[in-house]
């Protein structure tokens, strides 16, 4: 099912911003039982990105009401949210009067084996690599080409994530996921000032976790104690191979796993 300002549809104006600027933003959020999964931290994350963006934000009472609308009786389901500039005609120039375009749909949630998560799973190193944008850095905003280039670089069904560096060979993040990586029992991850995804798992990991955000190079990860990748889909998949290096899905990503679903089942 697929809301579009509203309205029971499926599609926009092909003059919408989001169509052909990508102008816009979105949130994958995991719906279980009916309920939309850690949501006050996703509209949270959209409302900043609005404001980043400049995007007149929805009013947060109507997309609530049409977020309980569609995930009522929902079992299991994945929820994106897109919200765009609006049509604006020819030309970047953006229009004096924003109407943004706010979009739900509802997907199937994606069946992985559960021994992603128990013994881990098989990632790549990506030849694609990320820009530098201080200003969009951060975001989940719907430009997404490094994304869709490096997911394109393989379609062995052993391996299960890349992960992408930027131009100057910093190991930022997976090509859906956020990435961690443990060493002497301390937590890594990438600075995220210059490009990247700030996904919600990745700050509730921090905001529990001492967390040390640095910028760090290949040799720097593959010299981990224990790696793993999380998104609000997923949730968190410990890596057991990686460039031809082999590592155990150790303690502290089994805690993390734990401690997440718990989180998760209050927070729906």
């Amino acid at each position: 099912m697929m809301l579009v300002n509203g309205v029971a549809q499926t599609h926009i104006d092909v003059t919408d911003r989001g169509f052909q600027y990508g102008d816009g933003l979105f949130e994958t959020i995991t719906v279980h039982n009916g309920k939309a999964v850690f949501l006050t931290q996703h509209i949270a994350r959209l409302t900043a990105a609005c404001q980043r963006l400049h995007i007149p934000c929805p009013n947060l009472d109507l997309l609530h009401t049409e977020i309980r609308q569609l995930c009522q009786h929902v079992e299991q389901a994945v929820l994106k949210i897109i919200i765009t500039r609006g049509s604006g005609g020819r030309g970047y120039r953006q229009p004096d009067d924003i109407q943004p375009t706010r979009v739900l749909s509802l997907h199937p949630f994606p069946t992985y084996p559960d021994n992603y998560a128990t013994q881990g799973i098989t990632a790549r190193f990506c030849d694609t690599r990320l820009g530098l944008n201080p200003t969009l850095a951060g975001m989940k905003h719907l430009n997404r080409l490094e994304q869709v280039l490096a997911r394109a670089e393989w379609n062995d069904d052993s391996i299960q994530e890349g992960i992408m560096l930027d131009i100057n060979d910093c190991v930022i993040e997976g090509t859906m996921s956020n990435l961690f990586y443990c060493k002497n029992d301390q937590l890594y991850t990438a600075t995220l000032t210059q490009s990247g995804i700030a996904g919600i798992i990745r700050a509730l990991i921090i905001s529990h976790e001492t967390v040390i955000e640095h910028t760090y190079n290949k040799a720097d990860l593959l010299a981990a104690d224990e790696l793993f990748v999380c998104n609000s889909v997923i949730g968190i998949w410990g890596i057991k191979q990686l460039a031809n290096h082999a590592f155990a899905v150790g303690n502290k990503t089994k805690y993390l796993q734990h401690w997440l679903t718990q989180q998760a089942t209050h927070n729906a």
